[in-house]
């Protein structure tokens, strides 16, 4: 498994010292991954960025003109020369997940593992636009959530 980790530099991250710990992170991609039985040769990128760049994506591709917290693109193609399958990009925006884990009451580091687990697993085909999906996804999000320790309960909207 590679997950590529990137977050943006003009993040307003003071007062959040564990989000330089990106282990924590690529762990919550992983443990996703692995919960799903996905093959040790897929790769994906997780880019924690700001809402400007997340409400861009979110106009362009969803006709929605508003920032959101998480959005996945999901690629599925093999790469020639390694031979991993490239899952796709999971976006997070940071102040979305720093309001949310305030409205919350739980950490930023707990929201963004939820998000990264939210988002990881829409490129594994999880979906939650009808009932049963979402009640499967939720139970998926809930399981692995609970294997990290994290201590968030409630879904991303």
């Amino acid at each position: 498994m590679s997950i590529h980790l990137s977050i943006s530099d003009d993040l307003p991250t003071s007062g959040e010292p564990d989000l330089a710990n990106s282990a924590i992170l690529e762990r919550a991609a992983s443990e996703t991954l692995r919960y799903a039985g996905a093959s040790d040769q897929v790769e994906l990128t997780i880019a924690i960025q700001g809402d400007e760049a997340l409400a861009g994506l979110n106009q362009q591709y969803l006709g929605i003109d508003a920032p959101t917290d998480v959005l996945s693109f999901s690629a599925n193609e093999i790469d020639p020369d390694s031979g991993a399958r490239y899952l796709g990009d999971v976006l997070i925006s940071f102040p979305r997940a720093q309001a949310q884990a305030a409205a919350g009451g739980h950490a930023t580091l707990d929201e963004l593992q939820l998000l990264i687990v939210h988002g990881v697993l829409h490129l594994l085909g999880y979906d939650h636009a009808e009932p049963p999906e979402k009640e499967a996804m939720w139970a998926a999000q809930a399981e692995i959530l609970g294997r990290l320790g994290c201590q968030v309960t409630a879904p991303p909207t």
